[in-house]
């Protein structure tokens, strides 16, 4: 598997950025997010859109079909 030039990129200015996060917590929400934004910008969905669903979505979707809300398999044309 190959790493594109943008990923690197990505985490060489986020190392920096990282040294301010506050707390342990913090960094943790902080590696969650940039994991989703990566597995979006992997399986080609637009993050914002795929964020802004999701998170309005995730309050009432069924916890037995949780799976379809994950980047590579979330529908950007059932959200519209």
């Amino acid at each position: 598997m190959s790493v594109r030039p943008s990923t690197l990129r990505v985490v060489a200015l986020g190392r920096k950025n990282f040294l301010f996060v506050g707390d342990v917590e913090s960094g943790k929400h902080l590696a969650t997010l940039y994991s989703l934004v990566a597995s979006c910008e992997q399986a080609g969905v637009n993050p914002h859109a795929y964020l802004a669903d999701v998170l309005m979505r995730v309050q009432t979707h069924p916890q037995s079909r949780i799976e379809e809300l994950l980047p590579d398999r979330w529908d950007a044309a059932r959200c519209a």
